[in-house]
């Protein structure tokens, strides 16, 4: 099956009752039983709910892979992942890591026991010199939010292996219909269902998918003990979000190669982030993992001042500022005073996270309006 008729057929069969084409929405907290034991596959809303239930084996057809999970939120995804962990492990992560994730391993985990290295996953050797016995795991973002690195997957599973380390990927920027690190070899891949898969900027919630069923049974034991699910009406507005996705994907993609270009033609413009370029780094391994190169672009200002990165955002008309992206509108984002200001500056800065930095989630509106926008916003 394609992955546009997944997308509306993967999981999703009419309800059997009513013959409703959609998902119907079970606001339920308890299921009646016949006597103790004895039930319809429902207990309790925490464990299951139909209405999740379908969404998360969609979502895992949408990966490729056999299991899903849905959490209240992409950073409670993340969380159910390090809790396989236990004190004394280590994790390998990308060193420019989402400042969320920073924030949960460092300020949360950390006082847990576990370990967390920063390498640049692009330096392969840098990557199998950070491993050791107690290494369980490898957290890679491809690409990384915001600088847009590119990770060779394939490549680090490779070495992973070899461990006998699990992989885990966070395809938030990328989505399953760019990218699947299942395919790749990944052990678990971890969602911000936020973002572009629910894609209209009015739920909350994150996945955790996988090909592995005693993964998939643990991170299932997690989601119940800890209680961060979400809500079936999230659910239903994730499932009709998701029958859009590659439609949503294709603009995303046309517009952003667009404003990438633009951007880097520019005057004002020093640096532009964005994988589709041949300059790039590892160019070449986002043109064999990824089918298209997305719509997120961060760059710098030739005048590298948060004074000047704060006036240009404040004189944008259609891209908004704000914290998310993936949304169908244009979000404008200072990853140094917001999503990455829990990250220190000098780390920041070791990663090529500057004062002027921007982040563009460059939406589905019309191109040339989105150009005109940014074009008037740059010149002084």
């Amino acid at each position: 099956m394609k992955f546009g008729t997944k997308v509306l057929h993967a999981g999703i069969v009419p309800d059997p009752t009513t013959g409703a084409i959609m998902t119907p929405i079970f606001q339920t907290s308890t299921y009646i039983q016949e006597r103790p034991g004895k039930h319809k596959g429902f207990e309790y809303a925490r464990t299951q709910n139909p209405t999740r239930s379908v969404l998360e084996e969609n979502l895992a057809a949408l990966e490729n892979a056999k299991f899903g999970r849905c959490f209240s939120s992409g950073m409670g995804a993340i969380d159910a992942v390090v809790k396989l962990l236990a004190p004394g492990d280590e994790v390998i992560c990308t060193h420019d890591l989402y400042g969320g994730s920073y924030r949960l391993f460092t300020a949360i985990y950390q006082n847990y026991g576990i370990i967390f290295k920063f390498v640049d996953l692009q330096d392969l050797e840098t990557v199998e010199q950070a491993f050791n016995k107690n290494t369980k795991m490898i957290w890679i973002e491809s690409p990384t939010n915001p600088v847009m690195r590119i990770v060779d997957i394939s490549a680090i599973v490779g070495i992973a292996n070899s461990y006998h380390c699990l992989v885990c990927v966070d395809n938030t920027f990328a989505t399953p219909y760019l990218q699947n690190p299942i395919d790749l070899g990944a052990n678990i891949v971890v969602h911000s269902v936020t973002k572009y898969i629910s894609g209209h900027s009015d739920v909350v919630m994150g996945a955790v998918i996988t090909n592995d069923k005693a993964l998939d049974d643990k991170i299932g034991y997690i989601q119940n003990s800890a209680g961060a699910i979400p809500s079936p009406n999230d659910c239903f507005l994730v499932l009709r979000g998701i029958k859009t996705l590659h439609l949503r994907m294709d603009r995303h993609c046309e517009n952003g190669e667009k404003v990438a270009l633009f951007l880097e033609n520019s005057p004002y413009v020093d640096q532009v982030f964005w994988p589709g370029f041949s300059e790039h780094p590892n160019h070449q391994v986002a043109k064999r993992q990824m089918r298209q190169f997305g719509g997120m672009i961060s760059f710098t200002l030739k005048n590298d001042h948060i004074d000047f990165a704060f006036k240009f955002m404040g004189k944008l008309k259609l891209f908004s500022l704000a914290e998310s992206l993936g949304g169908v509108e244009s979000l404008i984002g200072h990853p140094a005073s917001m999503t990455h200001a829990s990250i220190p500056k000098k780390e920041r800065l070791k990663s090529g996270l500057t004062d002027s930095l921007i982040r563009l989630s460059v939406g589905i509106e019309d191109i040339e309006d989105l150009i005109e926008d940014l074009k008037q916003a740059l010149e002084p």
